[in-house]
């Protein structure tokens, strides 16, 4: 069985047993994070797909750790003018452990 979530602006395509990197959510005293806003829930032949969500499912998941994403470089330059910048970002990310899909 799989699913395919939304969360952070993303979409997932989540099997049990997956460990994804998210955005990072809102800290909570629970380590268990259940993601409602499922766009597709399969399981061989038999496709949901919803409208946008699919009524009734919900994957859940464990919080296992806060890590940070590979580093993006961001340069900015005029030509002829003397102008160059530099930047770099790291996003904050969380990784979920899938435990389980409801359909």
């Amino acid at each position: 069985m799989y699913a395919v979530i939304e969360t952070g602006g993303k979409q997932y395509r989540v099997v049990p047993g997956d460990v994804i990197d998210v955005e990072l959510l809102a800290p909570s005293e629970d380590s268990e994070i259940v993601f409602e806003r499922v766009l597709m829930v399969g399981d061989g032949g038999d496709v949901k797909v919803g409208d946008p969500l699919v009524e009734g499912a919900q994957v859940h998941g464990v919080r296992l750790r806060e890590v940070r994403g590979r580093k993006v470089t961001v340069f900015k330059m005029k030509r002829r003018k003397g102008y160059r910048r530099k930047n770099g970002h790291r996003q904050n990310l969380l990784q979920v452990e899938i435990k389980d899909i409801q359909a």
